[in-house]
């Protein structure tokens, strides 16, 4: 047997696993792969639990900082490990190097495009004013028609090339009329500056950074173009066998935002302690972002994922259609945790 045989293997019968799982839980969306193996949710935390964040993963930060997770699952191992951006966390997940972490809307239609192992588990509510399309403030580019024929710098992936695509749209452009610059927010940041290029599509608190820093001027939001969801997403093998504990990290997960709620300034300290960012950066951030419980994906969350999904291969972003709901985990356990009936 070859390796790539194996490892198709591998992936079929996880899926399989985790169908069989969905149904015995009462999933409200369907899973793609039919029913042969059985699994069982076990009450029983994993013993390792390696978690993916982001600078702008607000209440993961906060779990991190307090150390809530080691308090609330003590005979598990949990690592904590900082990406760049969504994709690079989304494909540490899926090779099985995470069991669980936070991206943006694009990320996990990649992702599933590309039939990497991983599931919806969760969703923040819309965040619109929290990304943008960045110019110089001396640049002449004054509406979005403008960024005709002009380099756009981006992570290549990222919720901010769902951003740009809308954008695109919006100003009755082609995505050929434009030449994206795909790069990590830090090279981003740095292209910008020198004027490398004209514009940035990017999120906070890297879009409040450079706001305040250098007084960039927002050509566009995300306001009318895309809801900016941030979604959880989990491994196979945590789905299919710790649902209790992915209930139980939505809950801690919307604790969390009530105390960046409730306590803003020591949410403020503790998120720039962590960051390195400055208190101000971190309090414009904050302050652009809406309350953020955690829950089960809900209709409108669903229907808003499968526009993104959409959209990106109407432009050949992905090499194929997917049906969102195909790989969204909605177990009553994590409905309850939600606070749903």
């Amino acid at each position: 047997m070859t390796q790539d045989t194996a490892t198709g293997n591998k992936r079929r019968g996880l899926l399989r696993m985790l169908a069989l799982s969905a149904s015995a839980w009462g999933l409200s969306a369907p899973l793609a792969s039919p029913a042969f193996a059985q699994a069982t949710p076990t009450a029983k935390a994993p013993e390792l639990l390696r978690i993916g964040y982001q600078k702008s993963a607000v209440n993961l930060v906060i779990l991190k900082q307090q150390g809530v997770l080691e308090k609330r699952f003590p005979a598990t191992k949990v690592v904590w490990v900082e990406f760049p951006a969504g994709p690079q966390l989304l494909e540490a997940l899926a090779v099985g190097s995470l069991e669980f972490g936070l991206t943006g809307d694009a990320p996990p239609v990649f992702a599933q495009a590309a039939a990497k192992d991983l599931v919806y588990v969760g969703a923040e509510p819309p965040k619109p004013d929290s990304s943008a399309i960045l110019v110089l403030r001396d640049s002449p580019l004054r509406t979005l028609a403008e960024l005709k024929g002009k380099k756009v710098a981006l992570q290549k992936g990222s919720s901010a090339h769902y951003l740009l695509v809308r954008a695109v749209e919006k100003a009755g452009l082609q995505w050929s009329d434009i030449t994206p610059i795909y790069l990590t927010p830090a090279d981003a940041r740095a292209a910008f500056e020198r004027k490398s290029v004209d514009a940035w599509a990017i999120w906070d608190p890297f879009y409040s950074a450079t706001q305040l820093a250098i007084q960039a001027r927002a050509l566009a939001t995300g306001r009318g173009l895309s809801s900016n969801n941030s979604f959880y997403l989990a491994s196979l093998p945590l789905a299919t066998q710790h649902a209790d504990t992915i209930a139980a990290l939505l809950e801690e997960l919307t604790g969390a935002d009530r105390f960046a709620q409730n306590s803003r300034p020591q949410a403020i300290k503790l998120i720039a302690d962590f960051s390195g960012l400055d208190a101000g950066v971190v309090s414009l951030f904050l302050q652009r972002r809406p309350p953020s419980p955690v829950g089960p994906l809900n209709a409108s969350t669903r229907a808003d994922q499968q526009k993104v999904a959409d959209a990106f291969f109407k432009i050949g972003l992905i090499p194929k259609a997917v049906q969102v709901a195909d790989i969204v985990w909605t177990a009553p356990a994590l409905r309850v945790a939600a606070g749903k009936p």
